[in-house]
């Protein structure tokens, strides 16, 4: 169903076409929440805007506009207030109407689309092989699960791709450590835990920073892998199950569905890129590497930087495996859009390979590349994340860690309330709050920005927190199982201003996540679903529900229902299961 807004917008554009004539440069929306409830629930400026351009006085235009405007069943008449500020407010009956056509249909089918449905990529988590996950791949997983289940929603097709780093230097130097110290590890299956690969991974860089006989021996075992040797293929292929399997573990309490295409999937065109690259006449040779010289990329002496694509001896880089993502993703994938999610720090790296794929013809100008970049995950001393003694956090045991508090926190919250639930209860809630909570936290802040992360802060049952919403809906449900009788919903009533407030705010998750796939900032939503949770709260408090007389029983009971059904679908576009009781 379409928002109140756009519906007013439709209106309100056809208004100032008939009064002045078709105007180009007319902004997108017109319309806007009123700035203060006593002017309405509606505003727009557009008469100020017009001034110049028609010559007359705002509030003359602003009255022209209303004289034109066909909103007579939704609106009470505008009022024109200030220098020419057009003010509306809904008409009571348009808001029951509305609300009493919601219920006569699938609540999935209450929420508009796109228009037209894109083939789209979204590229997000991608861990490396032989590495535990951290929290650094915490914001890259989380934002872009959100931003693929969006799209989903909105009708599109959508690839989530998992990128992950699966081939080059550090194979070779891994497999070459392994061999001279853990041989079993390279032929038989989980001969190692990941934890022991990691350990081996760190000595093994640190032998190669240090030996050059190591170096050389890794670099050879590279060639070999490169070149398709069967015993170096099956050890690689041995440590990458390994990996994998830990971070299906991982996936799965994120509840994060992935297909992965590492860096060694587009291995076999890494040769044809560098082809297209010369045919094109953008290779240069630098300092013996090919490169190709940037547009807007220059060093402190204002020279043009390079993006090498193929280093001196021969080999590749994240670069060329990354333009020959894009190009199989345009060829096979066919492709409308491409959505990379990783930190701000790679900003550069992707500005500089999507100017390249145009200038070389892989990325066409039909097909839109766009980087998704986040902050960092900061401590509560505004420092970057880390343990006691300075190390990285792994992702597993920061997500055990918030089960573990919610628990703690239930637990104590039984005990105050004189509760007594069974073990499997406090299991499946504290584990939901928990998980809940540390993807609410990340979601509802800018993702551009950095943030602080508090356990504290992120389970609290009060404030913009996942806590506070799934409660909302588990309140709901209460209501719901406490009036007992199946609820036949149709006449609608709204008698008090807080179910008006309630009830518009109803209409707005459409234009929100239409506005989320535009910006790809899925705090839009979290913000969104806090205000009508806080509405929702306001609405119970002065609006009894359960000890109305019919039918404004069986009203209320249908405001509550329709609340839950946003939360649980907005939630759910987060990442987010909800709960019956908590």
């Amino acid at each position: 169903m379409q928002s109140i807004t756009k519906q007013l917008n439709q209106k309100l554009i056809a208004a100032v076409e008939k009064s002045y004539g078709f105007l180009a440069d007319l902004p997108e929306k017109l319309i806007l929440p009123a700035s203060n409830p006593q002017f309405g629930d509606y505003q727009c400026n557009i008469a100020m805007s017009l001034t110049k351009k028609i010559g007359d006085n705002p509030r003359n235009i602003a009255q022209k506009i209303i004289n034109n405007l066909e909103i007579s069943d939704l609106c009470l008449s505008p009022a024109i207030a200030g220098p020419g500020f057009i003010n509306f407010t809904l008409k009571k009956e348009y808001l029951e109407s509305l609300l009493e056509e919601l219920l006569k249909i699938p609540f999935n089918e209450t929420v508009t689309k796109a228009e037209m449905s894109k083939k789209i990529i979204v590229d997000f988590s991608s861990p490396n092989i032989a590495k535990e996950m951290h929290v650094g791949h915490l914001r890259s997983t989380i934002i872009g699960d959100s931003l693929a289940r969006i799209l989903e929603f909105r009708g599109h097709d959508v690839l989530r791709l998992n990128h992950v780093g699966d081939w080059g230097t550090q194979f070779g130097m891994l497999i070459a450590y392994l061999r001279e110290s853990y041989p079993d590890a390279l032929i038989k299956p989980d001969a190692l835990d990941l934890e022991d690969l990691v350990n081996f991974y760190k000595r093994a860089k640190e032998k190669f920073d240090q030996d050059e006989h190591f170096k050389e021996i890794s670099r050879l075992e590279v060639v070999k892998l490169q070149s398709g040797d069967i015993e170096s293929l099956k050890a690689w292929e041995l440590l990458c199950q390994q990996s994998r399997r830990e971070f299906e573990k991982i996936y799965d309490v994120l509840d994060v569905n992935l297909i992965e295409r590492g860096e060694s999937f587009y291995n076999p065109y890494l040769l044809h890129i560098i082809d297209l690259l010369r045919a094109r006449e953008l290779l240069e040779q630098n300092e013996g590497a090919q490169c190709v010289f940037l547009e807007g990329f220059n060093n402190k002496e204002g020279n043009r930087l390079p993006l090498i694509v193929q280093k001196t001896d021969g080999g590749y880089n994240y670069a060329t495996t990354d333009l020959a993502a894009l190009y199989y993703r345009v060829q096979k994938d066919f492709v409308d859009k491409i959505i990379y999610v990783t930190d701000a720090g790679q900003s550069d790296h992707f500005q500089q390979v999507f100017q390249v794929a145009r200038r070389a013809g892989i990325l066409p100008d039909s097909v839109e590349a766009i980087h998704v970049p986040f902050g960092l995950v900061q401590g509560e001393d505004g420092k970057k994340l880390k343990t006691r003694s300075g190390e990285t956090i792994k992702l597993k045991d920061l997500l055990s860690e918030a089960v573990k508090r919610a628990n703690d926190d239930l637990q104590n919250r039984l005990v105050e309330e004189r509760r007594t639930e069974n073990q499997d209860f406090i299991s499946q809630v504290s584990q939901k709050v928990g998980i809940s909570a540390v993807k609410y936290a990340d979601l509802s802040q800018n993702r551009i920005s950095n943030y602080i992360f508090s356990y504290d802060k992120m389970l609290a049952l009060s404030g913009n927190t996942a806590p506070y919403m799934l409660y909302a809906y588990a309140r709901i449900q209460g209501i719901a199982r406490e009036a007992k009788e199946r609820q036949v919903f149709s006449k609608i009533l709204l008698e008090k201003e807080s179910e008006v407030i309630l009830a518009k705010a109803l209409f707005d998750l459409s234009e929100i996540l239409e506005e989320v796939e535009k910006e790809l900032l899925p705090n839009r939503l979290c913000e969104y679903l806090y205000d009508l949770s806080k509405k929702f709260n306001k609405f119970y408090e002065n609006c009894p529900v359960l000890k109305s007389n019919e039918p404004l029983r069986s009203s209320r009971l249908a405001l509550c229902s329709l609340t839950a059904q946003t939360l649980e679908l907005g939630l759910s576009l987060l990442g987010i299961k909800t709960l019956e009781r908590m």
